[in-house]
């Protein structure tokens, strides 16, 4: 049960820092943050709770994530359903507060709130095809650098970091095509609020990262120098 809280709350952090950040703070073309602030932001909440609640659960923050962990051996399949439910649930409470605060400006439009999407709702107009690539091979890259830098033979307390720094990398280079998701409770969050588009989208960015956690979690097992 402590661990599932904790998933509740990290995923819950991260869901409302950097969806929040876009939402919020990138709203102002002169004074606001861009996709660069945004990347920091969702950086930031995960190097935060991998400090904060890693050694209580793990943080995890992703059911992607934790379905990679899983199928690289990391993880033990009877706490895989209570961590994902953890996790949409603690991000859907994180939007819901974010959508508190939000709402709570005059002329307030709901608008895509930091949805993810595709063809016309590509930031940048890009196309399924290309959004599907993308969102695979992050969360791909993604697992591949959490597996990796909590190994047993990794450098000790730097996991935090790496993992941090890897998930703002995957912002910079994805948020002009999806607004990045490589994460389905972050996604399915957003998406409840938003609705229309975004939850004709949404199975996207539910698949492919699942798809991207679960190729890096067998590639990592092949390449992984010994058995932890």
């Amino acid at each position: 049960m402590k661990k599932v809280i904790a998933e509740f709350i990290g995923t819950f952090w991260l869901v409302l820092g950097g969806c929040g950040s876009a939402v919020l703070a990138a709203a102002y073309p002169e004074l606001g943050i861009g996709f660069v602030g945004v990347s920091i932001a969702f950086g930031l909440t995960v190097v935060t709770m991998a400090y904060a609640i890693g050694h209580i659960s793990g943080c995890h923050l992703n059911p992607a994530v934790s379905i990679g962990l899983w199928m690289g051996g990391r993880f033990d399949k009877k706490e895989l359903l209570p961590y994902m439910a953890a996790q949409v649930l603690g991000g859907i409470a994180g939007a819901g507060i974010l959508y508190i605060i939000a709402s709570g400006k005059a002329g307030f439009e709901i608008g895509g709130f930091a949805s993810n999407g595709y063809g016309e709702h590509s930031p940048g107009g890009y196309s399924l095809t290309a959004a599907l690539v993308t969102e695979t091979i992050m969360t791909f890259m993604f697992l591949i650098i959490i597996l990796g830098a909590t190994h047993s033979k990794a450098a000790k307390g730097f996991a935090g970091l790496a993992i941090g720094l890897g998930l703002t990398l995957i912002h910079l280079i994805s948020i002009p095509v999806t607004n990045t998701s490589v994460n389905p409770a972050r996604s399915i969050s957003q998406a409840l609020f938003a609705q229309g588009w975004a939850i004709e989208q949404l199975w996207l960015f539910i698949v492919a990262p699942v798809v991207g956690a679960i190729l890096a979690g067998l590639v990592y097992k092949m390449i992984s120098p010994e058995k932890e």
